[in-house]
């Protein structure tokens, strides 16, 4: 039960982080990609939390422009 919850809270504040980061932080991005970024936070917190630290946050990699 209490991994559950810690799991759980992990999830939920990779998400926040990627959301935020994305909405206010990476003026660069295009509005696509921002979709992109916190449409795949919501579904797979964790992981694209840690792929975007890497890769997202330069903002050089844009699908969309």
């Amino acid at each position: 039960m209490v991994w559950t919850t810690i799991v759980w809270l992990v999830g939920i504040f990779c998400a926040l982080y990627v959301i935020i980061d994305v909405l206010t932080n990476n003026k660069r991005l295009s509005t696509g990609m921002k979709v992109l970024w916190v449409v795949l936070a919501l579904f797979f917190s964790v992981i694209t939390a840690i792929v975007y630290y890497f890769f997202g946050r330069a903002g050089k990699t844009d699908f969309f422009k």
